[in-house]
């Protein structure tokens, strides 16, 4: 039997701001994220230098970076260890997708099974030799009967995202797990922007599994499963902090962004728990702009949008598809036109990347050029 979704308690008994130094920590998040959208480009040299905010964390020092380019699912990032003056932790930071192209095919791809750590993970099929699960039966026995305490029951998972994890964990475990062991007193920080935040979240699942205790922050993360995958999220990360009620997960959104919305709940599709609302549409929020939601689907945060029943014409937005050099995708199997136009995909350039500052471009200071002034993003026809 699927629980009822968890929630905050009523909103008449808790204030749903959040504090400033919650303001300034995800901020902080918004910039480390941003930095791994250097791997794939120019790149991130040790001690940990890049062209982007690189210079803004003297205390990092750079473990690795993997790329598993567009073949393999399309997953990269980095892990750093942070030290004085840095808050002592490791992090991982997971990069969006190559492509808005790629985002658009990726979120319209089918579920399947999820199988919690230990058991599907084919962990040891994945490395190079191939033959850990012969030369490691106790093990395996080990895992079969912890498996038995941590199912989770008819949950499906996002074929896309989850093939996305299984090649980034056989980039990134053994060098994870030695620097676990090395610094035991840190905390496990996992940070994620777009699909970055989807591959964040199965992590943060299996890492809480392995007794990690992770602490997870993504940013426009989009929807991983269905109803009773999102229940078991909730049972393993909301509420295990009282202070502010969702500090090990907090999925932070922007108003406007269709990412977290998408894959369509029609589809069988839904979001968890943990939000952290922007409402400000422009560049730079103040902290009066976040607040906490309630629950899964707080119909006064993200939600809201899929109520909304202001939308463009089909006209304006395929003029946008050929302005974005999507065309193709667009006339591909119709993949595009069975997402709805409410859900304003041409702000996947603007909203999806505007988290604090302009996520995306492996530049000091973001992104040069005033997107907002050259394309205003409440005119659908700006294009």
């Amino acid at each position: 039997m699927l629980q009822s979704p968890l929630s905050l308690p009523s909103s008449q008994n808790i204030n749903r701001t959040i504090s400033t130094d919650l303001f300034f920590e995800l901020e902080e998040l918004a910039r480390i994220v941003d930095i791994s959208y250097c791997v794939g480009t120019t790149g991130i040299q040790k001690p940990f230098l890049c062209a982007s905010r690189c210079q803004d964390f003297p205390g990092f020092e750079l473990i690795k970076t993997w790329n598993t380019g567009p073949l393999l699912a399309d997953s990269c990032g980095y892990v750093v260890v942070s030290h004085a003056p840095s808050t002592p932790r490791i992090i991982l930071a997971f990069r969006g997708t190559y492509s808005v192209a790629n985002t658009i095919i990726d979120l319209s791809t089918v579920p399947q099974e999820y199988v919690p750590y230990p058991g599907g993970e084919d962990e040891d099929l994945l490395s190079p030799s191939g033959l850990g699960l012969l030369l490691n039966p106790i093990r395996n026995l080990r895992q079969a009967l912890n498996t038995r305490e941590n199912k989770c029951n008819n949950c499906t998972v996002h074929l896309g995202f989850m093939t996305s994890w299984r090649q980034t964990r056989a980039e990134i475990l053994p060098q994870l797990e030695e620097a676990i062991k090395k610094y035991p007193s840190h905390q496990l920080t996992l940070v994620g922007h777009s699909l970055g935040g989807a591959v964040a979240a199965l992590a943060a699942m299996e890492f809480e599994a392995r007794g990690w205790n992770p602490k997870v922050t993504t940013f426009g993360e989009p929807r991983i499963g269905n109803q009773a995958l999102i229940e078991y999220i909730d049972t393993k990360f909301v509420g295990k902090d009282e202070d502010e009620g969702f500090l090990m997960y907090r999925r932070v959104t922007h108003v406007d962004d269709p990412v977290p919305l998408l894959p369509l709940e029609e589809w069988g599709y839904k979001m968890h728990a943990g939000e952290v609302f922007i409402s400000k549409p422009d560049l730079s929020p103040s902290v009066e702009d976040l607040r906490h939601c309630d629950g899964d689907a707080d119909p006064t945060c993200i939600a809201s949008a899929e109520s909304t029943s202001s939308t463009p014409a089909n006209d304006d937005v395929e003029s946008w598809l050929k302005h974005a050099n999507l065309t193709e995708i667009w006339n591909d199997g119709n993949r595009v036109l069975a997402i709805p136009a409410r859900y304003k995909l041409w702000q996947l350039f603007f909203a999806h990347r505007d988290y604090f500052w302009r996520l995306g471009l492996c530049l000091p200071g973001g992104d040069p050029f005033d997107w907002y002034r050259k394309y205003p993003h409440n005119d659908t026809n700006f294009i």
